[in-house]
């Protein structure tokens, strides 16, 4: 339970960013999770630029190949890095208390990240878009939607770097703050923008589906279990017609 508890708490922290970027805009992103092909390349995206941090403790691989329709061979060979059994979960060999020395604070499991926030997936959909370089800064880079953030722009090599473009506006109070503009791209990555919103929008599938694996499952015992009561209605109405047939 503690250790339940803690992956919780991790999983919250990079959301928690959000009440300082409050005002912020965030974009929808519409994912399917019956879209099989956007959540395998979500998941090509998180194990060959996010495991290096990040983990998803609580998907075992079984659940992985289960839910993206792929073999247990093609989980082994193209996303299980360290090798192990199909049943493993999702961990990284990172030690957390290095982590904390190189990054600040360590990178938190990101199994539940989609839940951790209301709106998660459009949060982590505009986050991953939203990183610009700011030299101001120890690695380098910010990010709109959650400022001083601590964490490099790993999806870089896809999007390449762009600046963000601010001005200031002055309140009535002749208080004076900078309102975001929008970015600059000013070196292209190995995508096109609108290939880059794709691929974050498949990332940001396959974080939801890792999330909850039988969000499908359940979705569909819903509507079994809605059309039972709607047919029991039905039912249990004409019975009690019956019943009250001679006191009326």
């Amino acid at each position: 339970m503690k250790k339940l508890i803690f992956g919780l708490l991790l999983a919250v922290v990079p959301a928690a960013g959000m009440s300082s970027s409050a005002g912020v805009h965030l974009d929808h992103v519409k994912i399917d999770l019956n879209d099989q092909a956007s959540l395998q390349r979500g998941a090509k995206y998180f194990f060959n630029y996010c495991m290096g941090c990040h983990s998803l403790q609580y998907v075992r691989y079984h659940k992985i190949a289960e839910g993206l329709g792929l073999s247990d061979d093609q989980v082994r060979d193209n996303l299980m890095f360290r090798g192990g059994k199909m049943g493993d979960k999702a961990t990284i060999s990172m030690d957390p208390k290095a982590a904390a020395e190189w990054f600040g604070t360590a990178p938190p499991d990101l199994s539940l990240i989609v839940r951790a926030k209301k709106n998660g997936a459009d949060w982590l959909y505009s986050y991953l878009r939203s990183f610009y370089l700011d030299p101001s800064r120890p690695l380098g880079v910010n990010n709109i939607v959650f400022p001083d953030v601590g964490m490099p722009h790993v999806l870089a090599p896809l999007q390449g770097w762009q600046e963000a473009e601010f001005k200031e506006e002055t309140d009535e109070q002749g208080n004076t703050r900078k309102e975001f503009v929008g970015f600059n791209l000013v070196a292209p990555g190995s995508l096109t923008p609108a290939e880059y919103d794709t691929a974050v929008r498949d990332l940001v599938a396959f974080l939801a589906y890792a999330a909850e694996p039988v969000q499908l499952e359940r979705q569909r015992l819903g509507i079994y279990v809605l059309l039972f009561l709607a047919v029991f209605f039905v039912i249990a109405y004409a019975l009690k017609k019956e019943y009250w047939k001679d006191v009326h």
